[in-house]
């Protein structure tokens, strides 16, 4: 862990051993350290090939308290499955007690420890320690991943066996606690797939599904990991407004070994008799869960079979899976849109940009027009487009079908200069339009349905500011929204509930926003770029702008970020990460894809958007 730190103390070669088995390299080691004076920070494993599984060693024979110490938190880095080095360091009363799995805080360095109650030589058979560390993070017992800010600060005591002279930890804080680095190397994020529960897509009555962010042991069977977690529910924060095909209480069945697919790229999943009387529409949609949930941890997994006892209930392929849900992420667009230097509104086949496509009005006014544009948003089936106007003060709704009219703004704003009117609009997976009035008199958050009637008020209890900018994720039940106040931005993720029957007036809410960059004091522009991930282009307090990717959870996805581009004004990126990123900088529209360097598309347009 001590990579973490400079000046932390070293492995020592004396205690550590490579070995070398069936193709994987397995590292034991747990750092040496003085029996006296301050202890450090622990060592950081570097981060290794996921092939390398790290063990620590248990207890050496009459080893120091501060040995004990070093060794227990350099044990909770390793690979071991239960933890049961790590027991080792603890006294029987204090292992039965002890509950790792209760949460993972997440330090910026290794965790330092300091004597609190040094041992005094022959006096005393206890010790006392203080661990210490700036918080970036903590993993909840959901598995779920939440900035963290403030200090760590946790006590640790020991004592010495009266018979074996063997000095132990008997007291200790419940959970683990690692550096980042050592965070980053031992766990994986992944999405787990609920069903919106009131969410269709309006293109099909199919289902639209909904990633679920968390956090796995990357080299602890993760597998079986993500799938009991999937059996067990969606975190905390999503659970309103998504729902599980899996009857209540399923789970593995009793004794089930790891979970492995066979050599047909088949995963047989054994549940338990909760799911043995599912017919066969909710059992593929289960399976579909499970698909969803698989495919970025293992790929190779090409159907799953579901059994409960002797019976099988079903299996499901790939292709019945996206036929039973929708996922933004495989949803690719037709074409990508912007406003050209006339201010229309224009569209590129997505996958032709920037390889001298030219660009093409849309059909309908607001390409055909006379209405000049400011920002645009086009409707997930790419019937229907919204345009701003050029002083920011209307918004306009119309379909894009040749010789469509347009009539009159289905909203104006009453702010008195560009900036304090309407935000860039975005369109829901039902096909209702979102925009926000920045008037400092009377800023709401503003629904449409299906873009047109009177608006709807949507309600943000908890909102510290004025929203500048919104994007609806594909799933229909999350929204993004970059807040402002006292000339610093934020970008926020909160959770879209409605209630109201069929019908009936809605009433809609966005809840719990959540920080996604708590780091960045500004934030210019953003987009969705997956199924749980935003593309966001600011800066920190005292730096240059950069473009990054971000979890909806606040934690950086692994990877490379977006190759650097200066004056970044506005960032477009498809939930399919197929497409390329498309910018609006100082040289125009420009696009990024996969494996290249940013490509210029239109030197005078503007204002890039997918669809949604």
């Amino acid at each position: 862990m001590g990579a973490d730190r400079e000046g932390g103390v070293r492995r020592t070669p004396g205690r550590a051993a490579a070995y070398v088995a069936c193709g994987v390299v397995l590292l034991t080691g747990c750092a040496s350290m003085p029996d006296s004076g301050d202890l450090r920070g622990v060592d950081s494993t570097a981060r290794q090939d996921t092939q390398v599984r790290v063990f620590a060693m248990p207890p050496q024979e009459d080893a120091e308290p501060t040995d004990i110490v070093q060794g227990f938190l350099e044990a909770l880095t390793s690979d071991d499955p239960q933890y049961e080095t790590a027991k080792k360091y603890l006294t029987p009363r204090a292992a039965r007690q002890w509950q790792p799995d209760r949460a993972t805080t997440v330090l910026d360095d290794g965790p330092r420890a300091d004597y609190t109650r040094p041992v005094d030589r022959g006096e005393t058979d206890d010790a006392s320690f203080t661990l210490t560390g700036t918080k970036v993070a903590v993993v909840d017992t959901q598995q779920s991943y939440t900035p963290a800010s403030g200090e760590y600060h946790e006590p640790v005591h020991l004592v010495q066996d009266p018979k074996t002279k063997q000095w132990r930890i008997d007291s200790l804080p419940q959970g683990v606690v690692m550096g980042k680095s050592d965070f980053q190397r031992n766990y994986v994020s992944v999405d787990k797939y609920y069903f919106a529960s009131d969410t269709k897509a309006v293109t099909a009555p199919q289902m639209v599904a909904v990633a679920d962010p968390v956090y796995v042991r990357e080299r602890v069977d993760p597998m079986t990991t993500l799938v009991r977690s999937l059996l067990s529910g969606p975190t905390s924060w999503l659970d309103p407004v998504v729902r599980t095909s899996f009857p209540t209480g399923t789970a593995l069945q009793k004794g089930a070994a790891s979970l492995a697919p066979d050599d047909r790229n088949t995963l047989v999943v054994p549940l338990n008799d909760k799911a043995a009387g599912v017919s066969s529409g909710p059992c593929e949609q289960m399976a579909a869960q499970l698909l969803f949930t698989l495919s970025d941890l293992a790929p190779a997994v090409d159907d799953v079979e579901l059994r409960a006892g002797d019976k099988q209930l079903c299996t499901v392929g790939e292709e019945q899976a996206e036929r039973a849900a929708t996922r933004g992420s495989v949803e690719e667009p037709g074409f990508l849109y912007f406003v050209d230097g006339r201010h229309r509104l224009v569209r590129i086949p997505a996958t032709s940009a920037g390889s001298g496509a030219q660009a093409e009005p849309v059909p309908g006014a607001l390409g055909e027009g006379d209405k000049d544009l400011r920002s645009v948003a086009v409707s997930r089936d790419e019937h229907m487009a919204a345009g701003v106007g050029l002083d920011g003060k209307a918004l306009y709704v119309g379909s894009l079908v040749a010789g469509g009219s347009l009539g009159e703004p289905v909203l104006t704003s009453a702010g008195k200069a560009a900036e304090d009117r309407l935000t860039t609009p975005s369109w829901d997976v039902e096909g209702d339009l979102w925009v926000a009035d920045r008037n400092p008199a009377d800023p709401r958050l503003l629904l449409l349905e299906e873009g047109a009637g009177e608006p709807l008020t949507v309600r943000i209890p908890g909102l510290d500011g004025r929203i500048k900018d919104l994007r609806v994720a594909a799933d229909g039940v999350r929204i993004a929204l970059v807040v402002e106040k006292d000339g610093r931005q934020s970008l926020l993720v909160g959770r879209i509930e409605r209630e109201g029957k069929a019908g009936e007036k809605q009433t809609v809410s966005v809840r719990e926003l959540r920080s996604t960059t708590p780091d960045l004091e500004e934030v210019t522009t953003m987009s969705w770029a997956g199924d749980s991930r935003l593309v966001v282009v600011g800066r920190e307090q005292g730096g240059v702008q950069q473009t990054r990717y971000v979890q909806v959870d606040g934690s950086t996805p692994e990877g490379p970020p977006p190759a650097a581009l200066t004056g970044v004004k506005e960032i477009a990126a498809s939930e399919d990460d197929q497409m390329p990123l498309v910018a609006y900088s100082e040289d125009g529209i420009v696009r990024l894809p996969s494996g290249a360097q940013w490509q210029k598309v239109d030197a005078d347009g503007t204002a890039p958007v997918y669809p949604g």
